[in-house]
């Protein structure tokens, strides 16, 4: 069991190079690997996926695997269970985590749109700007015509 421990600490291969990102989503363990390597019993990981939690890849002949990224989302899981919550709280956790991240992403994009509505409108004022001629004009006081 030390290599469940390891796993679920963030250890592994994922992350070391970078082809990681691949890594992380490439589906390769199956169901019994991914439970081992969690901790948990195969069953568990079957009903995680029947309550909508983890959504494992399938083989053309139906058999489940499993990405880093799924044993990530497997550890969350894990740490919202022991936290008290029950499956269905988790469920709601993570649909509320991943509302919380799309509206964070469009937020991000509104802003960068500002910003660019920002510095479309001071490039305009930079163009209407008439040039200033700094050459001096004499002072001719009012009323005393002819000096």
């Amino acid at each position: 069991m030390p290599r469940a421990r390891s796993i679920r600490n963030g250890g592994g291969r994922a992350g070391l190079d970078g082809g990681a990102a691949s890594r992380t989503t490439a589906p390769v363990y199956v169901i019994s690997v991914a439970a081992e390597l969690a901790g948990v019993h195969p069953q568990t990981l079957r009903v995680y996926e029947r309550k909508g939690l983890l959504d494992p890849s399938r083989t053309r002949g139906g058999s489940r695997r499993f990405s880093e990224r799924d044993l990530a989302r497997l550890r969350h899981i894990q740490d919202l269970t022991a936290a008290g919550l029950n499956l269905e709280g988790v469920r709601r956790v993570l649909e509320l985590e991943s509302e919380v991240a799309r509206l964070r992403a469009e937020l991000d994009r509104a802003r960068a749109d500002a910003l660019d509505a920002i510095e479309r409108v001071h490039r305009h004022y930079r163009r209407d700007l008439v040039p200033f001629d700094a050459s001096p004009v004499p002072y001719r006081p009012a009323g005393k015509p002819g000096l």
